[in-house]
């Protein structure tokens, strides 16, 4: 089972839980990380490190938040895979806990 990357990762994009990873399950996009479920070998260091507590184990995922299980498996496909720590967002401060961020997910990069 894998661990999968929610909504308060959106406009936040911490990468703490990138340096932890053994696996390189994660993948980068404009405002969010999503793990690949693939690749994630169910290490359960991720949650840990994640300063937003956006990283939940996939049968754990708040009722609400079930569309990221899915969500983090197509964008994992086409965005790509981040292995080193990048500084957040100037204002990831001010969007941590910000509740229905999925409307502000910028899913193309270009």
């Amino acid at each position: 089972m894998a661990f999968v990357v929610t909504d308060n990762c959106i406009k936040c994009k911490y990468t703490d839980c990138v340096a932890v990873c053994p696996a390189d399950a994660f993948y980068e996009g404009p405002n969010f990380l999503a793990i690949n479920p693939d690749d994630c070998i169910d290490c359960d260091l991720c949650p840990v490190e994640c300063p937003a507590d956006a990283i939940f184990q996939e049968d754990e995922v708040p009722e609400d938040q079930k569309e990221f299980i899915e969500l983090n498996a197509e964008l994992s496909k086409v965005w790509p895979r981040i292995t080193e720590v990048k500084a957040p967002p100037t204002d990831a401060k001010e969007w941590d806990g910000v509740p229905n961020k999925i409307e502000h997910l910028i899913i193309d990069s270009q």
